[in-house]
């Protein structure tokens, strides 16, 4: 490995990690969206802080489907593509 192949290599693990992370965060707030919780609970209200920035400029753009929401899948799938690269 090259004097700094290491810290490259640590940074696409952790940045691989982080992703995984997040797409857990996403498919957790869809869970929770159907489970009607209410939103002052505090789990409600990390996922949607954590989520939306991130899922509401999506939905802007995607058409609406039957009232299905796609953004979480989009955002996964534009995720998983990342890690991929790496």
């Amino acid at each position: 490995m090259t004097r700094f192949g290491w810290t490259r290599k640590l940074g696409e693990m952790l940045l691989a990690r982080l992703i995984d992370l997040y797409t857990l965060i996403i498919v957790a707030a869809v869970a929770v969206s159907w489970m009607n919780l209410p939103r002052d609970n505090p789990v409600v209200r990390f996922l949607h802080a954590v989520t939306e920035p991130v899922l509401e400029p999506i939905r802007r753009v995607l058409p609406e489907l039957g009232g299905i929401d796609f953004s979480p899948v989009v955002v996964i799938v534009v995720l998983r593509l990342v890690v991929g690269i790496f």
